[in-house]
């Protein structure tokens, strides 16, 4: 008997990836492979990136497992529901029980177990995993398990929440073996003549912003320890050569000790290998950007979401918008590229605070930014504050979280335009060109006629 892990994401349907072409592998199902692996539970992953969706079914025909285990969240939700119901109906897989996991089903379990799903795991998979697979191959009962959700006469049935696993040594590295990496390096090195690979070296996140989602992992920090990460980096290093590592934490930066461990162990284990990071501004000292560049960081990702204060308050982020624009500014004077993130149309957000967010833009002057319309995801404190606001909340099952709306201070189209708005009067300070320049801020001009006509 075994299990099969998939997820629903297939590069080739998807458009915008196509013109972005930075995959990153699928790390959550890797480490519960290994978790099973190293309990003797047989299964097999299917990482469908660089697959069909029928090729996906064949796969899984061919292996004719006794359980299958989807990774779903807000963006493959649609067609992890596609896959359901093709499952369902497929004579050759009979009694195959359907587990979801990942972010998107804490909050929406009864929508994705009328869908189909025969059981969710909520909140950490490899413990769960390993048990509800285990109860599923000898017929044993699964109602005491931790972290599930099924359906017993209609009703969604919720058992107590899984403990979080305390020491992460106790997981052994991710199964990139039952993957084809060589895919993802090949396809990064030649539309960015680098390749890059993901590591993760914590779980959880101790701060409290209202529109982020802490549906799996919850609000803790727990961490590998450094030397176990410096060892992973050299095995990556000597088995796959990447040019590149993305750490997916939250705040890589969040403890300084363990930085300055993490600085020794890379050096002494020769394990350097050029990489980016998400942190705060308030937890990037000197001496701790000085550890970062030497231990190889090539790029920090900053958070700001917002130039405006009033903003970045009501998002509860508990920074200071100038510490952020100092925090670029020093990363910058030090040779590391710089990156942040900006939302517009937040509760309560006016047309001068995105004025702020502009000159804000402007002076910190990151290597890269990113800028998306705020949507609210279910079960973060934004979905809560804005659910009574509601304008339009579509078909669960055929869109995302991303399509809901909600009553803002200006349209939707307002904010579109804002988008672009934001994006050509910030670089059209950094055109190198007079020409350059002129074309940016005449982009700039017409948002802003756009945002005028649709305030």
């Amino acid at each position: 008997m075994n299990v099969v892990l998939t997820h629903a994401y297939y590069l080739y349907e998807d458009d915008k990836e196509q013109k972005i072409m930075r995959p990153y592998a699928p790390l959550g199902l890797l480490y519960i492979s290994s978790y099973l692996n190293k309990n003797k539970i047989e299964n097999h992953v299917y990482d469908s990136t660089f697959y069909s969706f029928q090729e996906q079914l064949e796969f899984i025909e061919e292996k004719k497992p006794k359980a299958i285990a989807i990774y779903t969240n807000l963006m493959t939700k649609i067609n992890v529901i596609k896959l359901i119901k093709k499952l369902k109906t497929n004579t050759k897989l009979r009694g195959l029980k359907i587990i979801l996991g990942g972010p998107d089903v804490t909050y929406n379990c009864e929508n994705y177990l009328k869908a189909g799903a025969d059981f969710l795991v909520i909140g950490e998979g490899e413990q769960t995993t390993l048990e509800l697979c285990s109860a599923i191959f000898n017929n044993k009962s699964y109602n005491t398990i931790q972290g599930i959700a099924f359906l017993l006469d209609e009703k969604v049935i919720k058992t107590a929440p899984r403990v979080k696993i305390k020491d992460l040594t106790d997981l052994p590295l991710p199964n990139r073996e039952a993957i084809p990496v060589y895919k993802y390096l090949q396809t990064w090195k030649k539309h960015h003549g680098q390749s890059s690979m993901t590591v993760s070296t914590q779980r959880g996140c101790p701060y409290t912003c209202k529109w982020c989602s802490t549906a799996v992992y919850g609000q803790s920090y727990r961490r590998r320890s450094a030397s176990l990460v410096a060892q992973e980096l050299k095995l990556l290093k000597n088995r796959y050569q990447p040019d590149s590592i993305w750490f997916v934490d939250d705040v890589f930066t969040v403890s300084h000790k363990w930085i300055k461990s993490f600085h020794e162990e890379v050096i002494k284990q020769d394990a350097i290998i050029p990489f980016e990071c998400i942190t705060r501004a308030e937890r990037l000292t000197d001496e701790v950007l000085q550890l970062l560049k030497e231990a190889g960081c090539s790029r920090i990702w900053i958070g700001a979401e917002s130039g405006s204060q009033k903003i970045v308050d009501a998002m509860d982020r508990r920074v200071d918008i100038n510490v952020v624009k100092a925090a670029i500014q020093k990363t910058n004077a030090l040779g590391v590229e710089t990156g942040t993130f900006i939302m517009v149309g937040y509760p309560g957000e006016e047309e001068e605070d995105i004025y702020e967010t502009v000159r804000y833009l402007k002076a910190a002057n990151p290597t890269h930014f990113t800028i998306t319309v705020a949507y609210p995801i279910k079960g973060t404190s934004l979905y809560n504050e804005i659910e009574k606001n509601i304008t339009i909340q579509p078909d669960w099952k055929t869109t995302t979280d991303r399509d809901i709306d909600f009553k803002r201070t200006y349209s939707r189209k307002y904010y579109d335009y804002a988008v672009k708005y934001v994006v050509n009067e910030v670089n059209s300070a950094k055109g190198n060109t007079f020409l350059s320049y002129s074309k940016l801020k005449l982009k700039s001009i017409a948002a802003q006629i756009g945002m005028r006509l649709y305030k």
